[in-house]
């Protein structure tokens, strides 16, 4: 089944209070088009995190393997992927270069076993000139800036508490 995930993780400035958003788009073997929408709001984290929620959060509700096209604005997620940056840090044991641990090294391996069952294509979303897939990207942000639910992201502060 062919799925498409739309991701917009900066909903509300860097770093948060933050959000994330994720559209899916597939089509039901009766050719019946379907859309899933998740949105909500993330305290103290950054855009490049959100980002990455948003497409954990759009894989890991897949129920089936999946060709999936997933849409982000973020270079960072893209190129993490499309230049093998993630099998570099996997072979240096999650450092960048020798010594530099990774950043967000929870939600990359979150990810990696989100897309695991998936043939994962990544497409950057360039900017915000009016183009669909921008709109779709946009919609989400706003809908989780406008979310009522405010999650603390563990994640982060244990990473800020470790850098302190």
């Amino acid at each position: 089944m062919k799925v498409s995930i739309y991701t917009d993780g900066s909903a509300r400035g860097n770093p948060g209070p933050g959000g994330y958003g994720t559209i899916i788009h597939y089509v039901d073997p009766q050719g019946k088009l379907h859309e899933r929408v998740f949105s909500a709001g993330y305290s103290r984290t950054t855009n490049n995190r959100m980002e990455i929620l948003a497409a954990i959060v759009g894989l890991e509700a897949l129920t089936r393997p999946c060709q999936v096209s997933l849409y982000s604005d973020s270079q960072y997620l893209v190129n993490t992927f499309r230049k093998g940056w993630i099998e570099n840090w996997e072979r240096l044991n999650w450092k960048q270069g020798t010594r530099n641990p990774v950043k967000n090294i929870d939600l990359w391996k979150r990810m990696l076993r989100a897309k695991e069952p998936h043939q994962v294509e990544f497409i950057w979303v360039k900017g915000h000139a009016g183009h669909p897939e921008n709109e779709r990207c946009d919609r989400l942000a706003v809908a989780a800036a406008e979310g009522d639910r405010l999650l603390e992201d563990t994640g982060y502060l244990e990473t800020e508490a470790k850098n302190q």
